[in-house]
């Protein structure tokens, strides 16, 4: 199989639109699809949000159970609504200097030579698998084998969308001119051009985590994947110029033909960006619906043996992660099984119903009266393993749901600490300080938890909109509006709200962490591996 070339793309436009002075009053736009809503987001070049739209997205559709798919036609008129919901609140379009895209990570959509979705999308939260029963073979197969991995590489091999569309859809698969992520869907649409960022290639592609390019000839993905290297696109760094927005992109979303369209990364990375984690002595909390940690080094380090450090969406680095997949939809959970009262006083006030989860959290001491949960609401790959279920420890008749409640914001911030040790034992690092971002970032009484458990400082990033601003980081250095990753960040992103640790609250919780959680999934993992025997869930 051939080598994967990474080609730079347009370097003389880049270099003829390169700004050598910035005006203050220059703007930049982000887009950013997550998994609820995409939104259409104007900063300037001190981080400030100068304008917003943001429409609602409905998440996926099921026409199967645990299938989790979303019309791509549908995300790019949601896109377009964004923009020029944008423009009708009267946005001076001349002060915008660039465009950045930033995307969910891993939902994937097969395109024709036109650049038309042959298929529904496939999110992130897809559950569908492909058949794994013949074997990888070859040499690959007996390493793996050797080192007790068959498992972990029959879940990347199962779970891999190309596959499925290799095994399930034959005919769609000849036709696929290429395989990509939202990302280079949108990048295409947006500019006419066959590029995506390598900061965005999180998920099931032949991609190198260590080049940030695509994977060798010989390496291992080439094998697990049912994918041809002409069926991928063009990759470039963040930062890099995609190419100017085309007429027809214009006519339908409003944004200027011509303006320069950078590569920004994945919503992740990007968010990590705009909470100022640049460098190792930083970790950044994400409180969304998959909660991570995160901490962004120069150098390669794999947290969980063989799984991967993702790119970073500053150009050249990597974001080493840890994530609970199910985080903060745990609140979502509660929300909808034990709050009823919390969401009809909501609804009667005109607010959001986790505004008033503080009050529980409140209304209960720290360690929630000996409640303790492990919050592996969804299996993992390595750690937790396939076999992972959730558990609550220590239930008496004193504990009410706002115990509960306390005791999953607690296992949260106990499961991201234990991802951070991970971290800082195989890379040597060593956090001071944690900036904390996410809807759930928005909880005073989450953040005060963070603090407490963690140890450390933690600071509330300025803005919610963490991957936009990340995003509009990348365009402005792209640009050349700053003339780096660390003048960009010192001028664009700053600080909120600082939650600082209480001593005594942290000696309690470090008890409890190191003396019952860390000990919670060894003592239970016999008794899930039986579970899953015995019921045949998680699948």
């Amino acid at each position: 199989m051939p080598a994967i070339i990474n080609y730079p793309v347009k370097k003389a436009f880049m270099d003829n639109n390169k700004s050598t002075t910035a005006s203050t009053g220059d703007w930049l736009l982000s887009i950013d699809n997550g998994t609820q809503s995409v939104r259409a987001l104007v900063f300037d070049l001190k981080g400030q949000l100068v304008a917003e739209s943001s429409i609602k997205l409905v998440p996926y559709e099921s026409p199967q159970s645990g299938w989790c798919e979303q019309d791509g036609e549908y995300y790019w008129q949601k896109l377009c609504e964004a923009c020029q919901a944008l423009w009708q609140q009267g946005i001076d379009k001349n002060r915008i200097k660039g465009v950045a895209v930033t995307t969910q990570r891993g939902t994937m959509v097969p395109l024709d030579e036109q650049g038309k979705p042959l298929h529904a999308a496939i999110l992130w939260l897809d559950q569908r698998r492909s058949d794994t029963s013949s074997p990888l073979g070859g040499l690959w197969g007996g390493l793996f084998t050797l080192l007790g991995l068959n498992e972990t590489i029959d879940t990347f091999r199962g779970r891999a969308q190309p596959n499925w569309f290799y095994q399930q859809k034959p005919e769609l698969w000849q036709q696929t001119y290429k395989f990509t992520f939202l990302s280079g869907f949108f990048h295409h649409r947006l500019s006419g051009e066959w590029v995506d960022s390598a900061g965005a290639q999180v998920g099931y592609l032949p991609f190198d985590y260590r080049q940030h390019r695509w994977a060798a000839s010989w390496d291992w993905k080439w094998r697990a994947l049912n994918i041809r290297p002409d069926q991928l696109l063009k990759l470039v760094d963040p930062g890099t110029l995609i190419g100017p927005i085309t007429a027809s992109a214009s006519a339908q979303t409003g944004i200027p033909e011509g303006l320069p369209l950078i590569a920004a990364a994945a919503d992740k990375a990007c968010e990590v960006l705009g909470s100022g984690g640049q460098n190792d002595e930083i970790g950044c909390l994400s409180f969304g619906t998959t909660a991570t940690i995160n901490v962004t080094m120069k150098k390669y380090v794999e947290a969980v043996r063989f799984l991967p450090p993702y790119p970073s969406a500053i150009a050249g680095s990597y974001c080493s992660e840890v994530m609970l997949y199910r985080g903060f939809w745990m609140v979502s959970w509660f929300k909808e099984q034990f709050a009823q009262t919390e969401q009809v006083q909501a609804e009667a006030e005109g607010i959001e119903t986790e505004s008033l989860f503080d009050e529980l959290v409140d209304s209960v001491p720290p360690g929630s009266m000996g409640l303790m949960l492990q919050p592996y609401w969804g299996p993992g790959v390595k750690q937790p393993g396939p076999e992972a279920k959730g558990s609550v420890i220590g239930f008496g008749d004193v504990h009410t749901r706002a115990h509960l409640y306390r005791a999953i914001l607690e296992g949260l911030m106990f499961g991201l600490k234990e991802g951070l040790e991970l971290i800082e034992r195989r890379s040597g690092c060593r956090v001071k300080e944690l900036r904390i971002s996410g809807g759930g970032a928005q909880s005073d009484a989450a953040m005060q938890i963070a603090a407490d458990i963690f140890g450390l400082t933690a600071v509330r990033a300025h803005t919610i909109e963490t991957s936009g601003l990340g995003a509009a980081i990348d365009a402005a250095v792209g640009l050349g509006l700053h003339p780096d990753f660390d003048t960009a960040i010192a001028a664009m992103v700053r600080q909120g709200q600082r939650f600082e640790p209480d001593s005594e609250h942290q000696q309690m919780y470090q008890r409890l962490y190191r003396e019952v959680y860390l000990n919670i999934y060894k003592k239970l993992q016999p008794l899930y591996s039986k579970i899953r025997d015995i019921t045949g869930y998680p699948e």
